[in-house]
């Protein structure tokens, strides 16, 4: 989709000198790195809208045990990036009707675009997740994947939250980074890419690497990646936060151990190498090993390793009824 010159989300292509100016602002490199992965961000993280991520969603949705009220009537993604988390819900039966929100126009444009192409009832606003544009007890559940940590104060952020759900309606945010999982990910992460355009060098390998200029613009991304995202959480502090902005019935749990320590290496070397080098079968491990890995996790390594270690975060409350 190529954008107008009247475009208001025209998704572009950062320069060195806006991403500079950008590091000293984080709402304004929030919106600069959106923007900049709008069109591209689906196929970056592997997010499609049938059944392997429909499944994903949902199991995301029921880990914090909220299916006593399905379907909810009306429900709000905040930070929807591309629509990811609320119109695969909705696949899933979770609600009826949905409205998305972003401080990134070029994510608010793709998402509703997605709701569009899927045959959804979504509408959607440019918004600060701090400020949401919407009437008191609106809505009846709230969702976000992977927002919260982008968010400069996130008490306010889910103060939001409440006002806008009606009363006893739920939020549910996912994939949200522990402490320590942030940890071993970016370090994995910078070791998989210097390891990767170092050997890419080589000869006999060159054809494996990006043209620089590639390479450069994921340079410049990441640099706005490590301003956007501002916190790591502990889950019982999430959980805290979550209470002094007013939320009842909180309660976190959290996924992904041996899976994260997966995932993050493989996006890492697919941003690095040329996509037509990776074929089914690059997915097919990608995917399988993931899966595999989050059996594990699930089945094994949750018993014995303590909850804080693992990298992401679900987190559930209430509005008092």
């Amino acid at each position: 989709m190529t954008a107008s010159p009247h475009d208001p989300a025209p998704n572009p292509h950062a320069s060195a000198e806006q991403v500079q100016a950008a590091l000293a602002d984080t709402k304004l490199a929030q919106v600069l790195y959106h923007d900049w992965e709008a069109e591209t961000y689906d196929e970056k993280w592997s997010i499609s809208y049938d059944e392997r991520c429909i499944d994903y969603a949902r199991g995301r949705f029921d880990a914090a045990g909220a299916t006593e009220s399905l379907p909810y009537g009306r429900a709000l993604e905040l930070g929807c990036g591309t629509g990811f988390f609320l119109l695969n819900l909705m696949q899933s039966g979770v609600a009826e009707r949905g409205s998305v929100t972003d401080l990134s126009p070029g994510m608010v444009k793709v998402a509703l675009r997605n709701g569009k192409n899927l045959g959804l009832d979504v509408d959607g606003r440019v918004a600060d997740a701090e400020t949401i544009p919407y009437e008191d007890d609106t809505f009846d559940l709230v969702v976000g994947h992977a927002v919260l940590h982008h968010i400069p104060d996130v008490e306010q952020a889910l103060r939001e939250v409440l006002r806008v759900l009606k009363p006893g309606g739920r939020f549910i945010f996912a994939g949200e980074p522990s402490t320590i999982g942030d940890f071993y990910a970016r370090w994995l992460s910078r070791a998989t890419w210097a390891a990767t355009t170092t050997v890419t060098k080589l000869g006999p390998l060159q054809s494996w690497r990006r043209p620089q200029a590639e390479l450069d613009e994921s340079s410049r991304a990441a640099a706005l990646e490590a301003v956007v995202d501002i916190h790591t959480f502990d889950p019982a502090g999430l959980e805290s936060i979550s209470r002094s902005a007013g939320a009842v019935e909180v309660s976190t749990t959290t996924e992904e151990f041996a899976a994260a320590m997966l995932g993050w290496p493989v996006r890492t070397f697919e941003a690095a190498v040329p996509p037509e080098k990776l074929g089914w079968g690059w997915a097919r491990f990608a995917f399988g090993g993931w899966k595999r890995l989050t059996w594990l996790d699930e089945n094994v390594l949750r018993k014995v390793v303590p909850p804080k270690f693992f990298y992401n975060i679900v987190i559930t409350g209430r509005k008092p009824a």
